[in-house]
């Protein structure tokens, strides 16, 4: 297997411990020193950094929607140099509202574990108003 394909394999990993709430597998895909950056202007919005505090954000998800925020991983996009693409489908039900909106995640891996992520959502208007 190649640089390139064990990345994205870290990646589909990563996504599948997400959907199960498996904090201990995910602890192993993410690097301690870790990044992430929610877009938009909501209150869930922002830069995390340190692993502990990437986490927290993907908490936020899911006990601010009551355990319905999932991401369906529709592809995956990796080079040689660390750089992974995901492009995903997130759901969620929240104050009576519906979120369905296409993603895409730039991230960043080094040492088989992911240093940086940053969301990218098509329809960051729409995102917004769910989190707000």
């Amino acid at each position: 297997m190649n640089v390139a394909d064990e990345n994205a394999e870290v990646v589909r990993r990563s996504y599948r411990a997400l959907n199960e709430a498996d904090f201990e597998a995910l602890t192993r895909c993410f690097d301690e020193k870790a990044s992430w950056q929610t877009p938009g202007r909501s209150p869930i919005a922002g830069q995390c950094r340190g692993r502990d505090l990437v986490f927290v954000q993907f908490a936020r998800y899911d006990t601010e929607t009551c355990g319905t925020f999932t991401v369906a991983l529709q592809d995956v996009l990796a080079g040689d140099d660390g750089r992974v693409v995901a492009l995903h489908l997130s759901s969620a039900e929240r104050n009576g509202r519906r979120l369905e909106v296409t993603c895409c995640v730039a991230l960043q891996i080094k040492n088989g574990r992911i240093v940086s992520g940053r969301e990218h959502v098509f329809e960051l208007y729409e995102w917004d108003a769910f989190w707000s």
